[in-house]
This record gives C-alpha cells, sequence and structure tokens, in this order.
C-alpha cells in the first residue's frame, strides 16, 4: 500500500513539473533561430540549399578571394563621383566624416593601371589604345590602318551594343579619379533617414515591374497589403521574380556590412568598428520585422548563386594566353593571375550551379522583349546610384550594381564567350578594367555577407 502511495505521488509530482514549465517545456526561441530558423534548405527557383553555398562559401572559396582582392589590380577603382542625379535636384549631401571618400593621389596608382595597359599583350594593347583613342574623337580617321579603322567599328558597335546592363562612367573624364577600396572600406556611415529610404523606394516601386496599387511589405505606405505583395510575386514570370530577388539580396547584403562593420566606439583616441547585434536584428529578425528578415537573407544566397553562375562561365576570357591582370608588376602580375584562375576553376567546380536556361525561354520575340526591360530596368537602377548623398555609400553602391551588371551581362552572352579567339583582342565579348574590378569587389561583397551571417549565427546563439 505505501508503495503505490510512494508510486502515485511521485507521478503526480511528475505531472506538476511539466505544467508548471520545469520538465518538458520548450525552451525559448534563441535570436539566432528567429533570424536563421527559416534560412536553410532549398532556395527558390533553384536547386541548391544554404548549407552547401555556406559550406563552399566560407571554407573554401571566401579567403583565397580576398587574398586577391586585396591586390594592385582589384584594390584601385577608377569612379566619378561628381555626376549629378538624373531623376531629382534636392540631394542632401551627407557632411558626416564617415560618408567622405578618400582619393587617390597620382602617384599611389601603379603606372601599368593608369596606362590602361591591362587587357592583352603589348602588341594588342597598343591596337587597342589606338582604337580607343580614335573612338573618342568620334570618327575613323582614314589615315589608320584599315585593321584599326576595322577595330575601331567594331568596338564601337561593342560599346552600343544591348549587352551593357550599366550606365558606367566615362573613365576619361576630368571627374572620374582613383580610389583605394582597401582604404574607403563599406561599413556603417551613418546615412540614413529620408534621403536613404528614398533611394531604395524609387529602386523598388519604379524599377521591379510592381504596378503601384502593390506595396511592399513594412512600407509606411503598405498598410496591411504584404500578403498581396507575394501572391502577386509568384505570380510573375521567373525572369521577373528573379530580378526583384536579386534587388532584395543586394539591398540585404549592403545591411549585413553595415552591421557587421558598425561603429561601436568613437573618442578622440580611436574608433571601434565592429559586429553590431542590435543592428543586425532591427533588419533580419523574423518577428521584429514581421517575417520580411528571412526572405532578405535568402535572396542574398540567390544572388551569390547568379554572381557565382556568371563567374563560371566567364572562366575562357580569363584563361586565353594574352589575358593579364597588368599592374606593371610582371611577377606580381603573374602570381594573381595564377590565383585568379585557381579561384574561378573552384568556383567551376560547385556542384549545384544556377541554371539560367530558364530565363527568357519560350517564344523569342516575347524572349527578347522581356531581356530588353529586365536590361533597362537594370540599367535605370545604375544610374539612380549618382543619387545617393552619402559619397562612400554611392562608391560602393556604384561599384555593385555595375559587378552585378557585369555578371547578367555574362550570363546572357554564352555564344559570344564561346566564340571567343583563342588570343588577341575579343571584339564580340570583352570585358573593360572596370567591368573586371567591379565584378569580382562586388561578389567579395556578397562573399564577405554569406561569411558575416556565420559570424551572426554564432553571437545570436545564446541570446533570447
Amino acid at each position: 500500500m505505501d508503495h503505490r502511495w510512494g508510486f502515485l505521488i511521485g507521478f503526480l509530482g511528475a505531472v506538476g513539473l511539466l505544467g508548471s514549465g520545469h520538465g518538458g517545456q520548450q525552451p525559448p526561441e534563441t535570436a539566432a533561430q528567429r533570424c536563421f530558423c527559416q534560412v536553410s534548405g532549398y532556395l527558390d527557383d533553384c536547386t541548391c540549399d544554404v548549407e552547401t553555398i555556406d559550406k563552399f562559401n566560407n571554407y573554401r572559396l571566401f579567403p583565397r578571394l580576398q587574398k586577391l582582392l586585396e591586390s594592385d589590380y582589384f584594390r584601385y577603382y577608377k569612379v566619378n563621383l561628381k555626376r549629378p542625379c538624373p531623376f531629382w535636384n534636392d540631394i542632401s549631401q551627407c557632411g558626416r566624416r564617415d560618408c567622405a571618400v578618400k582619393l587617390c593621389q597620382s602617384d599611389e596608382v601603379p603606372d601599368g593601371i593608369k596606362s590602361s595597359s591591362y587587357k592583352y599583350s603589348e602588341e594588342a594593347n597598343n591596337l587597342i589604345e589606338e582604337c580607343e583613342q580614335a573612338e573618342r574623337l568620334g570618327a575613323v580617321d582614314e589615315s589608320l590602318s584599315e585593321e584599326t579603322q576595322k577595330a575601331v567599328l567594331q568596338w564601337t558597335k561593342h560599346d552600343d551594343s544591348s549587352d551593357n546592363f550599366c550606365e558606367a562612367d566615362d573613365i576619361q573624364s576630368p571627374d572620374a579619379e582613383y580610389v583605394d577600396l582597401l582604404l574607403n572600406p563599406e561599413r556603417y556611415t551613418g546615412y540614413k533617414g529620408p534621403d536613404a529610404w528614398r533611394i531604395w523606394n524609387v529602386i523598388y516601386e519604379e524599377n521591379c515591374f510592381k504596378p503601384q496599387t502593390i506595396k511592399r511589405p513594412l512600407n509606411p505606405l503598405a498598410s496591411g497589403h504584404e500578403n498581396t505583395f507575394y501572391s502577386w510575386l509568384e505570380g510573375l514570370c521567373v525572369e521577373k521574380r528573379a530580378f526583384y530577388r536579386l534587388i532584395s539580396g543586394l539591398h540585404a547584403s549592403i545591411n549585413v556590412h553595415l552591421s557587421a562593420r558598425y561603429l561601436l566606439q568613437d573618442t578622440w583616441l580611436e574608433k571601434i568598428w565592429g559586429h553590431n547585434i542590435t543592428e543586425f536584428q532591427q533588419r533580419f529578425d523574423g518577428i521584429l520585422t514581421e517575417g520580411e528578415g528571412p526572405r532578405r537573407l535568402k535572396n542574398l544566397y540567390f544572388l551569390y548563386l547568379i554572381e557565382l553562375r556568371a563567374l563560371s562561365k566567364v572562366v575562357p576570357f580569363f584563361e586565353r594566353q594574352d589575358f593579364q591582370l597588368f599592374t606593371g608588376n610582371k611577377v606580381q602580375d603573374a602570381e594573381n593571375k595564377m590565383l585568379l584562375l585557381e579561384i574561378l576553376h573552384e568556383i567551376k567546380s560547385f556542384p549545384l550551379h544556377f541554371d539560367e536556361n530558364s530565363f527568357f525561354a519560350g517564344d523569342k520575340k516575347e524572349a527578347n522583349k522581356l531581356k530588353e526591360d529586365f536590361r533597362l530596368h537594370f540599367r535605370n537602377i545604375s544610374r539612380i546610384m549618382d543619387c545617393v548623398g552619402c559619397l562612400k555609400c554611392r562608391l560602393w553602391g556604384k561599384l555593385q550594381t555595375q559587378g552585378l551588371g557585369t555578371a547578367l551581362k555574362i550570363l546572357f552572352s554564352e555564344k559570344l564567350i564561346a566564340n571567343m579567339p583563342e588570343s588577341g583582342p575579343s571584339y564580340e565579348f570583352h570585358l573593360t578594367r572596370q567591368e573586371i574590378v567591379s565584378l569580382f569587389n562586388a561578389f567579395g561583397r556578397i562573399s564577405t555577407s554569406v561569411k558575416e551571417l556565420e559570424n551572426f549565427r554564432n553571437l545570436l546563439q545564446n541570446i533570447h
């Protein structure tokens, strides 16, 4: 009898513990789970999963890519930060010191980069420089050799082609200057408020194939239209849906950088930059962003796959013997080309590349019209970067949109890449130094974002 009462009391005690939360109650959700629990598994419109990207990027690609981007060829970027905004006049220039850009003095840039002799062998460069000079004069001089006249016409045809997704700066302009990207890192500048919001609002509202009646989630004007937005988005063709996700992914990547390199302490003695967990949560926490944050992070991974695929397809361009990363330092240039090819072959080995063949398929006429709309919308976004009031934000915005535009150009130039000559200039498909530098630095930013997500996961793991 006593044993049975003991058993019953013990059983009731266990039930009481369960009811009071000391037994099987689920522990509260961590901050990491709120940001990342939905950022796993397969990505929409892809056959790749987040975990495969994390492992590939963080342990096989990221360290070597960072080393390449620290080299002279990739650290100096020529940009015109004085171009006027083509859409509105009331730009509020950011007066904060962290918004400023430190420009290079002439003697700081390697002579080989300033000479523009970066594409091919010395003989081919001489011809190209002659072509570029003739093109700038606006006419084909009859005194030029027949070969040069033909090259000028081909060059002009390329520059006017429908394969360029960005309105690039005129690097011959006296307003275009070199910037050392390592001395002007992308990080939090304090640029925010109505001016910053207007930039992104114009990008999303006027350039993402979206009717005015459909409002984005978290838009102050949305007033509960979130479900309408996503049902509208899922009803789009894959190309327009991908366009939105690329822009959202770029936006997310920039926000990751700002949260990871945040000004934590500013005294007369030193500045301390580091991870701002609160800032990251405000941008990506599933509860604080009403479910938007995790979607944005998945779009970042989608952007990663698109740029990764472009790099895998452009390998033949860089493999040609004539191509060199020319700075004037022969030993360094050779080492950097070897490292570049190692990285590209690593990228090519990625097992789950995005399949772009589903883009612009179907009826040829409709596909061409859609591709042109796609190109013009993105080109317009590249022009909006000249409206950013923070010069450092403008610098990185221009570089990353040009890099993504170059990636799109590569993806839709498969036949031209396949038909390139094995040596000498390629007039049907070529990349300028500006495009090359922006392409790899833009991908370096996305790669860094993926790596930083791992850091934020660890930092948020024990926070509730």
